[in-house]
């Protein structure tokens, strides 16, 4: 099925080096695959790069969106696209290193049939709920939330992106944690799940901050917790698990990142040049400025093999948070 499209040409927003601008692809359309639905966080970030992109290598970019199946219908997509550099896509660490020990069979092998360009962004994610919600429940704080969930088992309902994401194996380790029973209820991206969640139709996400900082700012979600061991500077009155360690989430610090990922075969001057080119965009002050506040902080590669060492690194990881959800899928 098609994945929907939009067009970002060079244009205005980051001034291009005349002498650094060397299209590639011989200058056709550069192909970005966002592999969740648009107007979720990984549509935002993937627009914001694709609209840089086009302007430092002077070229058009195309941002496709190919949700489903918890980024790997993209991530698929991305597999089988031509290996000439005019195809890449944004993929999220669990599609790197938790989609082989999550699904049973997959028809891609990520660390075989993706080849690394860059890290991009790293953060943890966020857990909200709906603030009417809260109110009516005494939901005041995480212990709060936990404490309502054991007295009443699976009726607290979370939704995330998809299972096998960040999200989902955030809130399994919660569960195993706390002796907490919150339902987990995926959908086809973090779009629809934040729609349903301002609607009242589930209570709660733990999902990465871009998408959900909007709705915080506005009072219709209440922030309760982040991943990260630690807080955030910009949510200081927000616990982080290290300060909820009286509910057993003191060793708990599960961080998010995202990853600009190559078709396998893609010649390696090629994913250098890019690596180089993501990481110009990352040295922008306004990019920087423009993620900061939504919860995610620009952490680049330096060289594509430095991806590959960190995905063999965290492999293990999430491979423990795979066991600990318990999901499997075909």
């Amino acid at each position: 099925m098609p994945g929907r499209r939009s067009i970002l040409t060079a244009g205005a927003t980051l001034l291009a080096d005349p002498a650094f601008a060397q299209p590639v692809a011989g200058g056709r359309p550069l192909r970005l695959i966002v592999p969740f639905p648009p107007g979720g966080a990984i549509d935002i970030l993937g627009r914001l790069i694709a609209e840089r992109l086009g302007t430092l290598l002077a070229q058009t970019v195309v941002t496709e969106n190919r949700g489903g199946a918890g980024g790997n219908i993209g991530a698929d997509a991305l597999a089988k696209s031509p290996s000439d550099g005019s195809a890449i896509g944004l993929i999220g660490a669990t599609t790197l290193c938790a989609a082989p020990f999550l699904y049973k069979s997959l028809s891609f092998d990520p660390q075989r049939d993706l080849a690394p360009i860059s890290n991009v962004t790293t953060g943890p994610v966020l857990c909200v709920v709906n603030a009417d919600t809260a109110a009516k429940r005494g939901w005041s704080d995480f212990p709060a939330l936990i404490a309502w969930s054991r007295a009443q088992p699976e009726q607290v309902t979370m939704g995330s992106s998809g299972t096998g994401t960040t999200s989902h194996l955030t809130i399994a380790a919660v569960n195993q944690a706390t002796g907490a029973r919150i339902t987990h209820v995926p959908y086809r991206g973090g779009g629809p799940a934040i729609s349903d969640l301002l609607a009242g139709t589930i209570d709660m996400m733990f999902d990465v901050m871009p998408a959900l900082m909007p709705h915080v700012e506005a009072g219709r979600f209440r922030p309760l917790a982040v991943s990260s061991a630690e807080r955030l500077p910009f949510l200081p009155d927000v616990p982080g698990m290290r300060d909820l360690a009286a509910l057993g989430l003191g060793d708990l610090d599960i961080q998010s990142w995202n990853a600009m990922m190559a078709p396998g075969s893609t010649p390696a001057p090629v994913l250098a040049q890019l690596n180089e080119t993501v990481r110009r965009i990352a040295a922008d002050p306004a990019f920087v400025e423009r993620l900061r506040p939504l919860g995610y902080q620009v952490l680049t590669s330096e060289t594509p093999e430095a991806l590959t060492a960190r995905i063999q690194a965290e492999t293990p990881r999430w491979k423990r948070l795979v066991e600990i959800s318990g999901a499997r899928l075909d």
